[in-house]
């Protein structure tokens, strides 16, 4: 059995209640086999692979409030540290009633190479709590921000662990986070991001990761001698990633169709509105039947959907394994060129291989969605130096990392004869740098 086998057979054997995380690790070591076999005798001498599937700690605790009714709750809340070899641990924090422990952990170990991918100086790690937010007044999600925050404390800081939204987690509860952090430990430092602009936060991180998504495929596209503009796209979810996924669609010359919620779904074969998306979503914090209650052109499906409509470019952002092998196979049927993941492995394993075998240009998350934490790092940047750069600077920062990670991933991908296949490009392109890392700073 190669080396490659043996860390997968062992992630599965030690984790076998955590199928998300034994997912990316697969999905992760298959495509590293020409690398590992390169180097196969250094990684198993100095364990490599056991180091970087392994995280450096792995917190739980207890995370009580009180609700508006005077009941006590009790949640779950979790940080896992991952790597840090090549900077700070950063990742963001998730509320919702799916998050454990396993789920944590896949978005921390996508984290590693996320944030390598985008040349910057930060680890990996992610945390969040089974805490909903849906439907809690502000005072009951400050009551919970400001506990959870009472034990998070101690693991977090500017050069230690930077944290971050995620889903369920926005302004607000970074808010709540930041302010209860800095009152216990008594320091106003950089210890979010994702911060409101009058307290230390960094204009355009808002669009971050949907911008930069479109900068990542509209260069795939070009590179593979095809125009964004003029073209169909599809794309679920209707949070941050993507409505201002959307919206650069849109400003790049595409016709927006879809999105969707946990409920539905909306196809509007005239473009989505954006004005309204986001007063549905982001004013009202509404549901899409709302939207297409005022929008004519507009039909709202209940259920799953959004991948049997024609399309040329498919950009999942809701969450995990929302794109299946039937979804696949719908968009290869219906003419789809291209997938660019917006959320964090939203495509299983089975679906990615078929839109690969089948020609589509399939762009993995890790590189995809990576602006979001591209511009928390300008955040910590702006943060030390007691700064605050222009919407149009930031910007453009973005723009250069997205279009420098497709390259990356595109030159990683042809050095080890996988030419067009981005989802070895991409592991391999954060492995080594990390890899590297790890090497020089001996066993710790």
């Amino acid at each position: 059995m190669g080396y490659v086998d043996e860390i997968i057979e062992l992630t599965a054997k030690k984790n076998a209640d955590q199928p998300e995380f034994i997912q990316a690790v697969t999905e992760v070591l298959e495509s590293l086999r020409p690398v590992v076999d390169a180097n196969e005798e250094l990684y198993r001498r100095e364990a490599v692979l056991e180091r970087i599937v392994e995280p450096d700690r792995q917190i739980l605790f207890r995370v009580p409030w009180v609700d508006d009714k005077g009941q006590v709750q009790v949640n779950r809340g979790y940080r896992v540290q991952f790597n840090n070899s090549i900077g700070p641990y950063k990742g963001g924090i998730r509320l919702h009633p799916s998050v454990n422990l396993g789920i944590i952990k896949f978005l921390g170990f996508e984290q590693i190479f996320k944030n390598s991918l985008t040349s910057l100086p930060i680890g990996g790690g992610k945390g969040g709590s089974d805490f909903d937010p849906k439907g809690k007044s502000d005072r009951e999600i400050m009551a919970f921000c400001q506990s959870f925050m009472n034990e998070l404390y101690k693991y977090i800081g500017a050069d230690t662990d930077v944290p971050a939204g995620d889903i369920g987690t926005g302004a607000r509860e970074i808010g709540y986070m930041f302010g209860q952090y800095k009152k216990i430990r008594g320091v106003y430092e950089g210890v979010f991001t994702g911060k409101g602009l009058s307290y230390g936060g960094s204009l355009a991180r808002k669009e971050a990761t949907g911008f930069g998504l479109l900068y990542l495929t509209n260069e795939m596209l070009k590179c593979n001698g095809i125009e964004l503009a003029g073209k169909t796209v599809c794309i679920s979810g209707s949070g941050n990633v993507a409505i201002y996924a959307a919206q650069k669609a849109t400003e790049l010359g595409a016709k927006v169709v879809t999105v969707s919620d946990s409920t539905g779904w909306v196809y509007d074969p005239e473009g989505i509105d954006l004005a309204l998306l986001k007063e549905v979503k982001e004013v009202k914090r509404a549901r899409l039947t709302e939207y297409a209650a005022n929008r004519p052109s507009a039909q709202y499906h209940e259920g799953r959907g959004v991948w049997t409509i024609k399309c040329d470019v498919a950009l999942p952002c809701a969450t995990q394994n929302e794109l299946l092998l039937d979804d696949a196979k719908a968009l290869v049927a219906n003419g789809c060129i291209a997938v660019a993941e917006g959320a964090n492995m939203p495509t299983t394993l089975d679906a990615t291989e078929y839109l690969k075998t089948n020609g589509v240009l399939f762009a993995p998350g890790k590189a995809a969605n990576a602006g979001g934490v591209a511009t928390s790092a300008l955040e910590m940047s702006q943060n030390s130096e007691r700064l605050s750069w222009s919407f149009e600077e930031v910007d453009s920062k973005l723009q250069t990392i997205m279009v420098n990670i497709f390259h990356n991933l595109d030159a990683a991908a042809k050095k080890y004869g996988k030419e067009g296949d981005y989802v070895a490009g991409a592991n391999i392109a954060g492995f080594e740098k990390v890899v590297d890392a790890m090497l020089a700073q001996g066993v710790c």
